[in-house]
């Protein structure tokens, strides 16, 4: 419950108040289908965004503008008709900026809070270029009781971001970071909801959006380290609380691109021939004693569930026949997508198959050769049309050293 200014009649809302009069008052989009036009949502995503209430009001980044209506009536939900005195920007892309435009002519005399960076951005996107405080790593603002600290964290994962830390009530504003893919079934904060879902969705919205980004995520984390932490409230999400150590803990593993002992498999197939040896590959794994083994046909399956995966275990093999005397479209795609993220510390494996010319598996050799520099294990296994005796049997050997190279590591 909060007084309006206006009267002394308090008001009842139902937005949620994180802790110390701090208020969840995001949004929930269920209709995307696409996160940035590339990532699958099934369960959706939560732009989050939140209200700091103290002798001044401070809304802490905004939402998605088509979302805007719903967003303005959380805000009156909870301050009703006080002015907001601050907006703090801690990341420009527009599925947290979007609204800026329109809360500035609601609010018209609201300060706007960010980095040189996030100023440059802010006049580009929305030709705002008007009521700014600049602020610089370490700085600090006083709310009343609040006190924030304001920590640049360039890269994770654009040049502008930063995090604010609320000292007073120990809790992070992380834009981007700790985010993850679903959107918000009733309840805001981990402990109200079932997080089982969200789990390998934080994975998915690592791997897809920040995973080219792990040295930036590494300094970000050093900055943060020591400090006390009783919530992080991410841009998308639930508000972490029970589980801040481990959700820190995943993005810190993450982005030093740790993994666990597993094989994912990978293929491409025409006509089922270049599918068999993935299977004789897999199950040649799981005899020699792996049990983490997943299995994708590049062509069905979005790659983002590739990705996710790949960021999960050590060992990738990629299989793919010639087509058009060049690599299998999906296949090439698949690569590209993992170069650009800049992994390490990967076991790679690969294998092909064609019908009449030659050219699967040099490709693919040359992709790890020039961009993934994973370490290679085993015998590349090239087979002509069918699976015979002999392909077969190269193909377990594929999967048995595969398999002993894990165990080498446990």
């Amino acid at each position: 419950m909060v007084r309006n200014h206006k009267y002394s009649t308090p008001i009842t809302y139902i937005m949620t108040e994180i802790t110390n009069n701090i208020y969840y008052v995001g949004v929930n989009d269920r209709n995307k289908t696409l996160f940035e036009g590339l990532w699958p949502l099934p369960c959706g995503v939560s732009y989050n965004s939140y209200l700091i209430v103290d002798e001044k009001v401070c809304l802490i980044d905004t939402v998605e503008v088509d979302f805007f209506t719903q967003f303005l009536e959380n805000i009156h939900e909870v301050i009703g008709d006080r002015p907001i005195d601050y907006l703090v920007v801690n990341h420009m892309e527009p599925d947290h900026s979007g609204s800026i435009a329109l809360i500035k002519k609601y609010y018209p005399q609201i300060q706007v809070i960010g980095n040189k960076k996030t100023f440059g951005m802010l006049g580009g996107f929305y030709g705002i270029t008007d009521n700014e405080l600049e602020v610089k790593n370490g700085d600090t603002l006083s709310l009343g009781t609040h006190e924030l600290t304001f920590v640049l964290t360039p890269m994770v994962h654009w040049p502008e971001t930063m995090v604010t830390l609320d000292t007073t009530a120990a809790t992070l504003f992380s834009g981007d970071a700790f985010g993850c893919f679903g959107a918000l079934n009733g309840g805001v904060i981990d402990g109200d909801i079932n997080c089982d879902t969200f789990w390998l969705e934080m994975v998915r919205y690592y791997s897809n959006i920040v995973g080219k980004y792990g040295i930036p995520v590494q300094n970000a984390l050093k900055k943060l380290a020591g400090i006390k932490l009783d919530y992080i409230c991410a841009t998308h999400g639930p508000v972490w609380h029970d589980y801040v150590e481990k959700v820190v803990g995943i993005y810190d593993r993450l982005s030093r691109y740790e993994s666990e002992e597993g094989i994912v498999i990978c293929y491409g197939t025409m006509y089922g021939n270049t599918e068999r040896m993935a299977e004789i590959i897999a199950a040649a794994a799981s005899k020699a004693g792996i049990k983490n083994i997943v299995i994708y046909n590049v062509s069905k399956t979005h790659h983002s569930y590739i990705l996710r995966d790949i960021f999960r275990y050590k060992a990738l093999i990629v299989g793919a026949p010639t087509y058009n005397t060049g690599l299998y479209h999906e296949m090439d795609v698949l690569l590209s997508e993992i170069a650009h993220k800049d992994m390490k510390n990967r076991l790679f494996g690969w294998f092909g198959s064609y019908g009449w010319a030659s050219k699967a598996v040099a490709k693919i050799k040359e992709w790890n050769d020039t961009a993934l520099h994973f370490e290679p294990v085993g015998e590349p296994v090239e087979m002509r049309q069918a699976i015979d005796a002999d392909s077969r049997a190269r193909c377990e050997a594929l999967g048995r050293a595969m398999a002993e190279r894990l165990i080498q590591d446990r």
